[in-house]
């Protein structure tokens, strides 16, 4: 399996302590929806709690790689969707239980006014690359 090639911030563009701001691969593109705080019988987990729900939801992404032939390892986009930017530390800590610091994907953060339902705190999405 070929790793994705993490490039240093560009000329111009100032570093970046917790995500890639480029990252190259080869191979089967593969998309992973939004995944939500839900087990497997569609019951939420950790309900109030950004860290329950960031851990839930980094469990069923990882699920979804597998399914697909990927791991984390292939990752090279991440894009988190969070109603509160004050869940952001819980998500960098569940992701740093997936992802070592030195194969960061790329990454985006939006705040938004809601997702599918209101007890859901966080929506995150992965992009990965995986041989053909």
């Amino acid at each position: 399996m070929s790793e994705p090639t993490r490039i240093p911030a560009p000329e111009g563009v100032a570093p970046a302590a917790q995500y890639s701001h480029v990252v190259l691969g080869t191979g089967r593109f593969v998309a992973v929806s939004g995944q939500l705080a839900l087990d497997e019988e569609g019951g939420l987990v950790g309900e109030g709690d950004p860290v329950a729900q960031a851990h839930q939801v980094f469990e069923n992404l990882s699920r979804c790689l597998a399914a697909a032939g990927a791991t984390f390892e292939n990752v090279v986009k991440l894009t988190y969707f969070v109603t509160d930017m004050a869940y952001m530390p819980a998500i960098r800590t569940a992701r740093a239980a997936h992802i070592p610091d030195h194969r960061l994907p790329a990454a985006s953060a939006v705040q938004v006014a809601a997702l599918v339902g209101p007890q859901f705190l966080m929506e995150i999405e992965a992009f990965a690359i995986v041989d053909e």
